[in-house]
């Protein structure tokens, strides 16, 4: 891979942060945190900071990197199998353009398929656990 494993399994954290947002019901913010058990916490506003720090994040990654997520991506959904890695990156690497970072966070089960990527390839977020012990 290209990519660093510890960078996969960041987005993966910062994707299921980003996955339990939900759409915001009434925007009209007239009540007290507190009474509300906090819970515009879990809203999802247009300037959210987890959904920003992630698009950033992508935004800065190498072309090989994106096109590596990519490939992550589509082993996850099932598109490609783990033997057929080198071909899923090639593919990965023809659509990788400045909208990149979008397609990515426009897949609604992004850390989910991440996962089952690395899974694919025999690689874990444990991995990168155990190194950081």
């Amino acid at each position: 891979m290209n990519i660093a494993l510890d960078k996969v399994c960041f987005i993966i954290i910062k994707a299921r942060e980003f996955d339990v947002k939900e759409d915001v019901e009434n925007d009209e913010d007239g009540s007290n945190p507190a009474d509300d058990d906090m819970r515009e916490v879990l809203a999802n506003y247009p300037d959210d900071a987890t959904y920003q720090e992630l698009k950033s994040f992508l935004q800065s990654l190498n072309q090989d990197e994106m096109g590596d997520l990519i490939a992550l991506s589509w082993l996850g959904r099932g598109d490609y199998t783990g033997e057929e890695w080198d071909e899923a990156q090639r593919e990965a690497l023809t659509v990788v353009d400045k909208k990149a970072a979008d397609y990515l966070l426009g897949i609604p089960l992004l850390a989910d398929f991440l996962e089952e990527g690395l899974n694919e390839l025999d690689l874990s977020c444990e991995d990168v656990e155990r190194e950081h012990l």
